[in-house]
């Protein structure tokens, strides 16, 4: 049985395997006469044996795999029905009172696909421009402004750029960009983050797959950086955490029976399950969002290449809200433990429990806001292999990072123009000049000097790091550089009055009392009486 080629990424690509499904199932489902209700029917098919076809063909399918069940094929030929891909024989369809026994069905003369959404095409405009060394001014608030032209390399252009080599020094003028905000540092990572996409997905373009102005770049610096020592995020808002119940109810069955500390009842851990469930279940949208639908559905395209869809996954997962990503966190390491938890009693008596909680919480995890009819198979397989692969998949990608910090320390060096070269040399504030080498090692030791100073004086305001901590990391400092810190404590009561001093700690001196004979009240002797 043929199962069909693998569906690459690409826009509308759940769209796309809805009707390669469709066209399979029609081209190789087997029909045959058969015998209902006093007469025979030609081309048709029973409810059981198009179970039994379909399950096999999603099974064999490098699209969907073999953790396709067949209750989710029985689902998907329910949709079929509504959808009038199949009709029953008296060619009644538009409901899913497809059942799985002996009723007889038939295909239509022609089964409808679905056509393609038609969205207006992202301009180049619309998509993040990243900040580049040139934009020395502040940042526009509209990012669609015409790229600058290339300046011309004329010979005088030449001569200005390299002139030192010449011998004939002109004029120069020294630019440092202005301070980098964190609005724009959010919007280089937004354009990076992207950017990094885009090449992990193998797509020219992510038009039809991801809108720009759906990703905020704050989400992305907060994936990134606050986070706790398990990798964790932590939200600075705790009214968008979880419940206090909801954790506790986690707790519990992810570290079963360690977390239980009442008497338990027969079944309790299915109803602690079932509280865990109703809650994932009732929120407002899935956790990876509508507006990223589309592209983890074309990460499903990757699951094939383990690592590539890893880090298509470490990055798209950065795009989340962070209590979205915080809530999927938590989730999957739930489901891992819970799968890997031999003490666990079974959650249900028919169902294995991986395939259990696979199927109770994939479609809070993925789902588009039109509830498209292949929702359920393309959600299972993903929080599948995300369950397998949740240590890995929450680490941010180590070459992203450090693209982006290269790209950050690029802004914030200091610029050389020469006069007439690329830019207005009117405003120019100040112009190279030669100075002697003692002045030169001056400036050295100043400049050298001013970040550690500032280094000292964040250390020193830093009122979240505790004491402890604090006082740790100041003799560090002292111990490797001892003049700044001299200069700024030359005093042991400057000292005092900004590093707050060890609380001494008293030593239990009554703990060997009861080594002693204890306390007897003095009596007199007869030698004391005269």
């Amino acid at each position: 049985m043929e199962g069909g080629g693998v569906i690459g990424p690409g826009p509308y690509r759940a769209t796309k395997l809805w009707n390669e499904t469709i066209k399979l199932f029609r081209g190789g489902m087997p029909l045959r006469k058969h015998w209902a209700s006093f007469r025979y029917y030609d081309f048709s098919f029973t409810g059981s044996e198009a179970v039994d076809y379909l399950h096999e063909l999603l099974r064999h399918n490098c699209n969907f795999g073999p953790e396709v069940t067949r209750y989710q094929t029985l689902q998907l030929l329910r949709k079929f029905l509504k959808a009038h891909v199949i009709e029953d024989i008296k060619g009644r369809h538009g409901t899913e009172d497809f059942e799985d026994n002996s009723h007889l069905y038939r295909f239509p003369t022609l089964s409808p696909l679905k056509s393609f959404p038609t969205k207006p095409l992202l301009r180049d405009g619309d998509l993040p421009r990243l900040i580049r060394w040139d934009d020395y001014e502040e940042l526009p608030q509209r990012e669609n402004i015409a790229p600058l032209k290339p300046a011309v390399m004329t010979s005088d252009f030449w001569n200005k750029r390299h002139s030192v080599a010449i011998g004939d020094v002109h004029e120069c003028k020294l630019i440092r960009r202005k301070e980098i905000t964190p609005k724009q540092v959010d919007h280089i990572w937004k354009s990076m983050t992207v950017a990094h996409l885009q090449r992990v997905l193998g797509l020219t373009t992510l038009d039809g797959v991801l809108n720009p102005t759906h990703v905020k770049g704050k989400h992305i610096v907060h994936n990134v950086f606050s986070v706790n020592k398990t990798g964790i995020v932590v939200l600075e808002n705790k009214a968008e955490d979880m419940p206090y119940w909801v954790v506790s109810a986690m707790k519990c069955l992810a570290n079963w029976p360690n977390e239980t500390k009442q008497s338990v009842y027969p079944g309790f851990e299915r109803d602690v399950l079932k509280t865990v469930a109703d809650y994932f279940q009732r929120l407002k949208e899935p956790l990876l969002t509508f507006h990223l639908y589309e592209v983890f559905v074309n990460i499903l395209s990757l699951l094939q290449h383990r690592d590539v869809a890893a880090e298509a996954l470490q990055v798209s997962t950065l795009l989340l809200p962070p209590p979205n990503r915080r809530r999927l966190q938590l989730l999957l390491r739930l489901m891992a433990r819970v799968c890997q938890n031999p003490q666990l009693p079974p959650l249900n008596d028919t169902i294995a429990t991986r395939t259990l909680m696979v199927q109770t919480f994939s479609h809070c995890v993925l789902g588009s806001v039109d509830e498209m009819d292949l929702d359920e198979l393309l959600a299972t397989k993903l929080v599948t292999f995300m369950m397998e692969h949740h240590t890995s998949i929450f680490q941010v990608p180590t070459k992203l990072r450090c693209q982006v910090e290269e790209h950050l320390s690029h802004l914030r060096r200091v610029q050389i123009k020469y006069a007439g070269a690329d830019t207005d040399f009117g405003t120019s504030p100040a112009f190279c000049k030669q100075i002697s080498r003692v002045d030169s090692e001056e400036q050295k030791v100043i400049g050298t000097q001013t970040p550690l100073q500032e280094l000292l004086e964040g250390l020193i305001a830093d009122r979240e790091l505790p004491a402890k901590d604090k006082r740790k990391r100041l003799k560090q400092f002292q111990k490797s550089y001892p003049e700044i810190y001299h200069n700024r404590f030359p005093t042991e009561e400057s000292k005092a009055a900004v590093i707050p001093e060890k609380t001494p700690r008293l030593k239990p001196q009554l703990i060997f009392f009861n080594l002693k004979k204890p306390f007897q009240p003095f009596q007199r002797s007869w030698s004391f009486r005269a």
